[in-house]
């Protein structure tokens, strides 16, 4: 019944495709911290003194999905409408294939459907967000792996995930790199190498006309939350790329408290591609910020600002391609200021990541990465696997994070 149905389906379609990519490595994780949080003593003279808590490391060795590309498994199809148009659409599901637990149970990884011809594409479904775009296609190791550069990875603003995104949680921004509910417009690709889209996704909340009856609960008295608006433009010709993108995500809205939470994303990317070698490079600011219906005199939270940037290479040897990028990211909570009491340095985080890509064929290839993470300040981010440990009062941040991958990837 199933084979039949495939077969219905491609007899109705001008091309029906099945693609996917099952990726798989060896990796191995390790996190390590000494503990920042002092012990208050009193001396003879009832001074405070202080000693150190010691230090907490954390390990993972494991068999993992996804450490060059996504693994996955989707259909695309297009139907051609005559005049220039055409209907197509794309459905994409992640695929676990280290351990098989997760197959083609929900296409979260895209699921569109779209109408194109001489003025662009109109998509409709879930997507990726125009100001992800710049994260990942300059970087030289796509936002994948330990080598993930640390403007992905911190984008989340989620302190309790140490960055993790799509996830939720306190100013977790789950438009960070996919919107659901969404409706995008592409330019058409004749205007001599300049591209861009905008997108504007739904939240699908519930709004009352009489704000009065909004439901108490506070997770339901929401009408905001989960809206994205966005927009990327840039120009590509020969070997040079470069674009610009901006995207407001409103994370978090309380009607009864009057506040409205919005992570508001401008970066801006580069490459070129000299032949020996290809350049990448990224300027990315993001604000975490508060808006209040009214704002109150003191208790105010205030905004967190987020900059980041990215330099990167790429170097084909052979059958072979070194990759190599730094990526560093700074915290700014605008901490107000105390009298005599010195304010608190902004947390800081750097990374570097080398990696080499051997393909044994256009579809299948072997790859290795290290890399590893410097945290300041009580920055808290790592190279991925095990949740650091945190201990009730959250003493603990993982000083240093390094991890590698040795993995093989095929595509079809």
């Amino acid at each position: 019944m199933a084979a039949l149905a495939v077969a219905g389906v491609a007899s109705a379609q001008s091309s029906v495709t099945l693609f996917g990519v099952v990726d798989a490595s060896i990796s191995g994780y390790s996190s390590s911290s000494r503990d920042l949080k002092p012990t208050v003593l009193r001396n003879s003279f009832g001074a405070p003194t202080y000693t150190n808590q010691g230090s907490v490391k954390v390990r993972r060795t494991a068999l993992v999905n996804s450490g060059y590309n996504s693994s996955r498994l989707g259909f695309r199809g297009t139907e051609d409408l005559g005049g220039g148009l055409a209907a197509s659409f794309w459905l994409e599901a992640p695929i676990t294939n280290d351990d098989g637990a997760t197959g083609v149970a929900s296409f979260v990884r895209r699921s569109t459907v779209s109408l194109s011809g001489g003025f662009g594409e109109i998509r409709l479904g879930r997507d990726y967000t125009p100001t992800f775009w710049n994260d990942t296609v300059f970087d030289p190791f796509g936002t994948n792996g330990v080598g993930a550069n640390l403007i992905n990875t911190a984008n989340g603003f989620n302190a309790d995930t140490y960055g993790a995104k799509d996830t939720g949680g306190f100013g977790g921004n789950q438009n960070y790199a996919r919107a659901s509910n969404s409706i995008g417009y592409f330019l058409p690709s004749n205007l001599g190498g300049f591209y861009g889209q905008v997108m504007y996704a739904f939240h699908e909340n519930d709004k009352y006309s009489n704000g009065g009856f909004t439901p108490k609960d506070s997770a339901t008295s929401k009408s905001r939350a989960g809206r994205y608006i966005g927009g990327r433009f840039g120009y590509a010709n020969g070997p040079l790329d470069v674009a610009v993108s901006y995207g407001n995500s409103t994370v978090a809205d309380q009607y009864y408290a009057g506040t409205t939470d919005s992570v508001k994303t401008f970066n801006l990317g580069a490459s070129y591609d000299f032949g020996p070698v290809k350049l990448f490079g990224e300027l990315s600011r993001a604000k975490n910020s508060r808006d209040y219906e009214v704002t109150p005199v003191t208790g105010a939270r205030p905004d967190v600002d987020l900059n980041g940037y990215l330099l990167g290479v790429t170097v084909p040897v052979g059958a072979g391609l070194i990759r190599a990028s730094y990526s560093a990211v700074k915290y700014d909570y605008n901490r107000p200021a105390v009298l005599f009491t010195p304010r608190a340095a902004d947390p800081r985080a750097n990374k570097l990541a080398l990696g080499y890509v051997h393909n044994l064929s256009k579809r299948t290839a072997l790859y290795a990465t290290i890399a590893r993470v410097s945290n300041k300040n009580g920055a808290a981010l790592t190279v991925g696997g095990p949740g650091f440990y945190k201990a009730s009062e959250g003493v603990f941040t993982p000083k240093t994070s390094t991890g590698y991958d040795f993995g093989i990837r095929h595509a079809f």
